[in-house]
């Protein structure tokens, strides 16, 4: 597994591990109560980190030249399939 998949565990830890520290109604941010405000933006770190896990994954995925060779042989794998049902 790749080390940076570990990143996935930041918005779970954020999330619940700092509900009792963010379980308060005072202050208000943007109108919204101060724990409400707490899991909206959590929900967007989350959209965050993960976007930055894709692209790591997808970087980590052209810099290896096994898994390229695999990718390839799919990709190829659907070519000429149908040929003669058109024509």
């Amino acid at each position: 597994m790749r080390a940076h998949r570990w990143l996935a565990i930041l918005p779970a830890i954020g999330m619940l591990g700092g509900l009792p520290l963010a379980n308060r109604v005072e202050p208000y941010v943007l109108g919204l109560p101060f724990l409400l405000f707490w899991i909206v933006a959590w929900v967007l770190i989350t959209s965050g980190v993960m976007g930055l896990i894709y692209a790591l994954d997808r970087t980590a995925t052209a810099a290896s030249p096994a898994v390229r060779s695999v990718v390839g042989d799919e990709e190829g794998a659907g070519e000429g399939e149908g040929e003669g049902e058109h024509g």
